[in-house]
């Protein structure tokens, strides 16, 4: 959620900024700065209202104990049209309020003033990319799934339904070895690990943006007002909801497993063929907890350890900035890693790292503090370290041989052989 105070004190700024998303956003910033200035008034008035109360209270005390009584009469009722005119302005004030909050909750992010101009996937800017396997890759992952019996849809749809694989024996493995492969990697690059809880109340997907803004991508538990993670971004970011940090522990980063639910409504066709897109998928993911002076250096450091671990992995990979139409509800700048999967002949995306300024820290309330200044709000920075499904897809189809599934070196501490069959 984008500060309020930040908005009065340089509307134009975050107008111009909003413009990246091709959101003329004049109207509803004005509309938000004059329910701002209402809002205040109303506090006023019911302060004054308050003081006014108080000191009748006072003053009726005292013409009691002198016994003039019918100026303590007069009073009383003084003080109760007071308390009716107090009762009305804590209504306008919470009407005025909750439509403020609405219309803060509803404003996306404004990237920041490098990132492109663009409607949408087509602007994105591409940073770097390798070049693209040579050779034969004949046999998609799901074929490949259905020879080894790695990965059963149709089991997987009989259990749940579709988007729900079922992994077994190399299949099973490899997932297996990824998660420790990529823990391993964060944690050395000092991530703390965490171990979190699947499922998160309202407020904390409202903290990070995913409420209201993707209500209908998430699974809810309406019961009990909970909701299944979409990603561990969720939960690892809300741990320091409400809470000031001393600067000097800055960074935090934090990392962990967990398996993530998405609704992917709408999605159909080639694009959700095999593990191309899944309700129901493993992920590790790594955020940052910075001083806003130091956000975007983290950043750079994300995006080259992500780097790492897909040269670990030894396939081919492109990075992309996205343009402002393609940047997500609560991120200020985005970059996405894609995997070029030789049998499809597509690239397939396996991770976003995102800067979010201080947009979901507004919203968690999680501050800073540096000596005796005032707590003021951090920055959060969010990426996939890594996303399976996808991963798994491109290893598979880019290291299909006679033989069996080549894979990289990386991966033979945690498997034993570089080759599966």
């Amino acid at each position: 959620m984008l500060s309020i105070n930040e908005l009065r004190e340089d509307p134009q700024h975050y107008i111009q900024r909003l413009l990246k998303r091709n959101i003329p956003a004049e109207a509803m910033v004005q509309e938000i700065l004059d329910l701002d200035i209402s809002f205040r008034k109303a506090l006023h008035q019911q302060e004054q209202l308050k003081a006014e109360l108080n000191q009748m209270s006072k003053s009726i005390g005292q013409w009691i104990r002198e016994q003039r009584t019918q100026e303590a009469k007069l009073a009383q009722e003084q003080t109760g049209k007071l308390k009716t005119e107090l009762q009305v302005a804590q209504q306008e004030a919470s009407l005025l309020k909750n439509r403020l909050e609405e219309l803060l909750l509803g404003l996306p992010n404004a990237p920041h003033l490098t990132v492109a101009d663009g409607l949408g996937a087509e602007q994105n800017e591409v940073v770097w990319q390798d070049e693209l396997p040579k050779g034969s890759f004949k046999s998609p992952h799901w074929d490949l799934a259905a020879t080894y019996q790695w990965i059963d849809f149709e089991r997987g749809v009989k259990i749940t339904g579709a988007g729900f694989p079922v992994y077994s024996g190399g299949g099973a493995k490899l997932q297996r070895a990824l998660i420790q492969f990529f823990l391993d990697k964060n944690t050395e690059a000092g991530y703390q690990e965490f171990q979190v809880p699947l499922l998160v109340n309202e407020a904390s997907g409202v903290g990070t943006g995913q409420l209201p803004d993707k209500e209908g991508q998430m699974y809810g538990v309406p019961e009990d007002g909970l909701f299944l993670i979409p990603t561990a971004e969720v939960p690892l970011t809300n741990l320091y909801r409400e809470e000031i940090l001393d600067a000097s522990i800055l960074p935090l980063k934090l990392t962990g497993y967990t398996p993530c639910f998405r609704r992917e409504a709408g999605s159909y066709g080639k694009d959700v063929r095999g593990l191309n897109r899944l309700h129901q998928f493993d992920k590790v993911e790594i955020v940052q907890l910075a001083h806003p002076e130091q956000s975007y250096a983290h950043l750079e450091e994300m995006v080259e350890h992500v780097t790492g671990l897909l040269r670990a992995l030894e396939l081919p990979a492109r990075l992309l900035k996205l343009c402002g139409g393609d940047t997500g509800f609560a991120a200020a700048m985005t970059f996405d890693f894609e995997v070029y999967a030789a049998a499809q002949e597509r690239w397939l995306e396996v991770s976003s790292v995102s800067n979010f300024e201080s947009f979901q820290a507004n919203r968690l309330k999680m501050r800073y503090k540096e000596g005796q200044e005032k707590p003021k709000l951090l920055h959060t920075l969010n990426g996939s370290a890594l996303a399976l499904p996808r991963i798994v897809a491109a290893l598979m189809e880019n290291g299909q041989t006679e033989e069996g599934i080549r894979l990289p070196k990386a991966l033979a501490p945690y498997l034993g052989t570089t080759l599966l069959k």
